[in-house]
C-alpha cells in the first residue's frame, strides 16, 4: 500500500539515530588474545565502574572531586608566605629615576605596628605580619641598572611598580608618568615574563583634591598599554601600605613557565672562602630561600654574570626570619637536631659535569689559527710614524704637520744609544747621513702620541658610522631587489657560485641536513628527539630528591673565580641570584629563537651582527644568522632583520628548554643598550636548514614567441653550459630553461612556457646552506664593569 506525501512522518529533535555498520574493520590479534585471557583495560574498567554507579552516587562522587580540588587550592593560599613556605618576595621598581625610595620603604615598614622588621646582610628587608600569618621580603634593585632590575623581576613573587604624582625637585605636578628610565624598564619586564604586578601611586595627596582622581585615571591609561588589567593603588600613608600588603598576600598569582620549572633563590647572606691549593678559585656559600622546585646537590647552578658552577654540599640552617619571633620552627629540621645540618653532599659518580663542548678528534682537522703569543709578537713589531720637525715643536703642534712628512721606522734604531731610546719617543734614523748632521741643530724627530686620536675615535667612530650608513643603503637595495646579485665579469660564475645549487622546488626538494657540516658541529650536542627529551626532563625535575621549596638553605658553590667575587663585592646593592639548571642546559648546541622587532628603532639589523641576548636566566653575546619563521624543512636566510618583521635567529649557545622568553639588545656607539626585539626560544636543533638564496638576473635581447635570447646573466660560454640544468623564471611568472649558448660573450637561447614580454626580467635562483659562526661569549660581571667604566669616561 502506498503512502501519500501528506502522510510522511517527520522525526522530532529527540529521534534516535543508530550508528552505521562499520564495514571492513576487525579486531587485532592482540585484542582477541586479551579478550580470551580475560584482561580488561584500565580506561574501560574505570568507565565501567562509573557507569555501574547510580545517579546519586555519581553526583556524590563529582561533588567530592570538586571539594578536594577546592581544598587543595585553599591549602596553597594558606601556605602562601607562611611559616612552611618561602616569604612573598616583593620587587619595588620605580617608574621615575628621581623617586624617593627611602620614603616608600618607610611607609611600607610602618604598615602594621605588630610587624617584625629585619634586614638581611645582603640588604633584603624582611617584614613578618602576624595578623596575616605571612611574611614579606622587600628588595629594591639599583635604579638605572637594567640587568640587575630584570634579574630581580624574574624571581619576584610580586613586582611593585611605583610612580610619583609630583616632581622631587620642586614638588610640582608631574606631567609625564614615565621618564626615560621608566620607558626603558617596563617593556622588558613585561616581555621577559611578568609575575603578579601591583601599581601604586605616591605623593597623590600633594595634589589638589579635585585633581587626584583625574591624575590617577591618567596614570591608569598610560600604563594600560603594558598592564591593562591592573588598577592603580595609592601609597601615601601606613593605612595605604597595609592595604597594599593585604592585596599582595591575597591576589591570584600568575605563573611564569620557565621560572616555575627551575629552582632558584635570592642570596640573603654570602661568604667566600679561597681554596687551599689555589688563590684564584674559591667556594662561594650562598644562603637563601629555595623556591618552586627541589634542588639536587649533584646538579648544576647558574649565577647571572658569574657563570655555571657545581655544588659540593647543601646545608639547612635554622630559618632566621620566622613569622613570629617567639616561635622557633624549622620546616626541614627536627627539634632534637642541631640548628644547622648538612642535607646533601655531592656524589662524584652522580654529579653532572661542567663540560659544555664535545672534544673533536684532532686528526679530523688542523688548528692553524695564530696563538696569543704570536699575535702579541706581531703587535710589538709594528712600525710607528715619526716626524722631522723644527726644534722646540710640541707634540700638539707636530700633530698638525701633514703625515706625508713622517717616515716609517722601527722602534729600534741601529745607531741610537740606549739612553736616547724609549718606547714612547724612538729616534729617527732618517737623519743619519752627512746632510742630516748639518741640520741637526735646527731639526729634531718626534713621535706623535696616539692617545688623543684613540680618545677621539672612542667618542666618534666614523668607520662605524659609515658602515651604518652603508648598511642602511644596502638594506634598501635588498628590500627593492631581494637577493639579487651581480654576476662577476672578471671570473667564472661557476667558481664564484660553486657552493650554490639549483632547486626544482624550495619546499619539496630534498636536502640532507648532515651534508657538508662545518667543523664547529663536532663540538656541539644534539638530541635524538628534542621535544620528547624536554617533556621527560620537565617531568623528572618535579620528582628529584634534595632541598625542597620553601626551605632556608645554604649552598656551597665550588670553583668560583676570586676576581668575579671581588667585582661583585664592589657593587652596591647588587642582587645575587642562583638558578638551578635542568640536565643538559649547560651544553652547547645550535639555539634557535623566534624574534619580533619592536619597531622603536627604524635601523635594520644585519645578519651576523653582534647582539646581546637574554634567554630566560642566561645572558650572552652572539652574532646570529636570521631566517624566515616558516614551516617546512628548509628556511630562507634573511640578510636583514627589518622593523615589523619576525625572524628566527640561529646561533651557537647553551641549550635552553622552551618555553623561555628572549630579549635582544644592540649596543650603540656610546656603549648604551637598546632593546630591538623580543621573542621566545624555539628549539635547540642543529638540523635546522637555513638556505641562502642568490638571484642572477638577465634581460631579453631578442624575443620570438616562447623563445628568447637572454644576455647579462652570464659573460662566459662555459658558465652557460654549467648552469644549463637550473630552471629559469621571470618576474611576470613565466618559467623556462636554457637551450643553448650563443657566441662566447654570455648570450644564450632560452625557451619558456609562454609568450615572453620584452620588458620582463629573467631570474635564476641558486641556493646554499649557511651556518652560524662560533661567536658565543657569556656576559660576565667584569665585562659589564668594563663597559660601564668606558661609558663614564665618555
Amino acid at each position: 500500500m502506498g503512502i501519500t506525501k501528506q502522510e510522511v512522518h517527520r522525526p522530532g529533535a529527540f529521534k534516535q539515530v543508530n550508528k552505521s555498520h562499520k564495514t571492513g574493520r576487525h579486531r587485532s590479534k592482540g585484542s582477541i588474545s586479551s579478550a580470551v585471557k580475560g584482561k580488561v583495560g584500565v580506561k574501560v574498567l574505570s568507565k565501567r565502574a562509573t557507569k555501574d554507579l547510580g545517579k546519586s552516587a555519581r553526583r556524590l562522587q563529582s561533588s567530592q572531586i570538586r571539594k578536594n580540588k577546592r581544598e587543595e587550592v585553599l591549602q596553597q593560599k594558606r601556605n602562601f608566605g607562611g611559616s612552611h613556605s618561602a616569604p612573598i618576595l616583593i620587587c619595588i621598581i620605580p617608574l621615575q629615576e628621581d623617586l624617593d625610595i627611602d620614603n616608600i620603604l618607610s611607609i611600607i615598614t610602618k604598615a602594621d605596628e605588630s610587624a617584625n622588621i629585619t634586614n638581611s646582610p645582603c640588604g633584603t628587608i624582611h617584614l613578618s605580619v602576624p595578623r596575616f600569618k605571612q611574611r614579606f621580603s622587600i628588595v629594591v634593585p639599583p635604579v638605572g641598572n637594567l640587568f640587575a632590575t630584570l634579574d630581580i623581576a624574574k624571581i619576584a613573587t610580586t613586582v611593585l611598580f611605583v610612580a610619583s604624582a609630583t616632581n622631587k625637585s620642586d614638588n610640582s605636578p608631574r606631567s609625564e608618568v614615565l621618564d626615560d628610565w621608566g620607558k626603558e624598564i617596563i617593556m622588558p619586564c613585561v616581555a621577559q615574563g611578568l609575575t603578579t604586578p601591583v601599581i601604586v601611586l605616591t605623593n597623590l595627596e600633594s595634589l589638589h583634591i579635585k585633581k587626584r582622581q583625574d591624575f590617577k585615571s591618567h596614570v591608569q591609561s598610560k600604563l594600560s598599554k603594558w598592564l591593562p588589567e591592573e588598577k592603580v593603588l595609592q601609597l601615601d600613608t601606613p593605612t595605604d601600605a597595609f592595604n597594599v600588603l593585604r592585596r599582595v598576600g591575597t591576589q591570584k598569582q600568575r605563573t611564569v613557565s620557565y621560572r616555575d620549572k627551575r629552582a632558584h633563590l635570592l642570596a640573603e647572606e654570602i661568604k667566600f672562602k679561597c681554596n687551599e691549593n689555589s688563590t684564584e678559585l674559591g667556594t662561594l656559600m650562598i644562603s637563601g630561600y629555595l623556591r618552586n622546585v627541589p634542588l639536587s646537590v649533584n646538579g648544576l647552578v647558574h649565577i647571572p654574570e658569574l657563570g655555571d658552577f657545581q655544588m659540593s654540599q647543601i646545608d639547612a640552617p635554622e630559618d632566621p626570619y620566622p613569622v613570629e619571633k617567639k616561635l622557633r620552627k624549622h620546616s626541614n629540621a627536627m627539634d632534637d637536631e642541631p640548628s644547622t645540618r648538612v642535607l646533601e653532599r655531592a656524589d662524584p659518580e652522580k654529579q653532572e659535569s661542567l663540560e659544555s663542548e664535545n672534544i673533536p678528534d684532532p686528526m679530523d682537522a688542523e688548528q692553524t689559527w695564530p696563538t696569543e703569543e704570536e699575535l702579541a709578537e706581531a703587535k710589538a713589531e709594528r712600525k710607528k710614524i715619526v716626524k722631522r720637525v723644527p726644534k722646540g715643536t710640541s707634540e700638539y703642534q707636530a700633530a698638525w704637520i701633514p703625515d706625508e712628512d713622517g717616515e716609517e721606522l722601527s722602534e729600534c734604531s741601529s745607531y741610537e744609544s740606549e739612553d736616547e731610546m724609549s718606547v714612547d719617543e724612538p729616534k729617527s734614523q732618517a737623519d743619519s747621513g752627512p746632510d742630516a748632521e748639518e741640520d741637526e741643530e735646527e731639526y729634531e724627530t718626534i713621535t706623535v702620541s696616539e692617545v688623543p686620536d684613540e680618545r677621539y675615535d672612542q667618542n666618534i667612530d666614523m668607520t662605524e658610522e659609515k658602515e651604518a650608513m652603508e648598511n642602511l643603503k644596502n638594506a634598501k637595495i635588498d628590500a627593492q631587489f631581494p637577493d639579487e646579485v651581480d654576476t662577476p665579469q672578471d671570473m667564472l660564475a661557476k667558481q664564484r657560485f660553486q657552493k650554490y645549487r639549483g632547486l626544482e622546488s624550495f619546499r619539496t626538494s630534498p636536502w640532507d641536513p648532515k651534508e657538508n657540516l662545518p667543523t664547529d658541529y663536532a663540538r656541539i650536542f644534539q638530541f635524538e628527539n628534542f621535544d620528547r627529551t624536554r617533556k621527560r626532563i620537565f617531568k623528572e625535575s618535579q620528582e628529584i630528591e634534595g632541598a625542597m621549596p620553601g626551605w632556608y638553605i645554604t649552598i656551597h658553590v665550588v670553583n668560583v673565580r676570586q676576581d668575579l667575587f671581588i667585582a661583585f663585592s664592589s657593587l652596591e646593592n647588587h642582587p645575587l641570584i642562583v638558578f638551578g639548571l635542568l640536565p643538559n642546559e649547560h651544553k652547547m648546541s645550535v639555539l634557535n629563537v623566534a624574534l619580533k622587532h619592536i619597531n622603536i628603532s627604524p635601523q635594520p639589523v644585519k645578519s651576523k651582527e653582534k647582539l646581546i641576548f637574554q634567554c630566560g636566566f642566561r645572558r650572552f653575546t652572539a652574532c646570529p644568522i636570521f631566517s624566515q619563521h616558516t614551516n617546512g624543512n628548509k628556511h630562507k636566510y634573511e640578510r636583514y632583520f627589518r622593523p615589523e618583521n619576525t625572524v628566527v635567529a640561529s646561533m651557537y649557545a647553551p641549550i635552553i628548554f622552551p618555553p623561555c622568553p628572549v630579549l635582544c639588545y644592540v649596543q650603540k656607539l656610546n656603549k648604551s643598550l637598546e632593546l630591538i626585539a623580543t621573542g621566545s626560544v624555539l628549539s635547540a636543533n642543529p638540523d635546522r636548514i637555513v638556505v641562502k638564496r642568490v638571484v642572477l638576473s638577465g634581460h631579453a635581447y631578442k624575443v620570438h614567441k616562447r623563445s628568447a635570447v637572454i644576455r647579462f646573466m652570464f659573460f662566459h660560454r662555459e658558465d652557460i653550459n654549467w648552469f644549463k640544468p637550473v630552471e629559469l623564471r621571470t618576474k611576470y611568472g613565466r618559467r623556462g630553461h636554457i637551450k643553448e649558448p650563443l657566441g662566447t660573450h654570455g648570450h644564450m637561447k632560452c625557451v619558456f612556457n609562454g609568450q615572453l614580454k620584452s620588458q620582463d626580467t629573467i631570474l635564476m635562483n641558486l641556493y646554499k646552506r649557511v651556518f652560524p659562526k662560533w661567536t658565543y661569549e657569556p656576559l660576565l660581571l667584569t665585562e659589564l664593569q668594563h663597559q660601564n667604566e668606558s661609558m663614564n669616561i665618555e
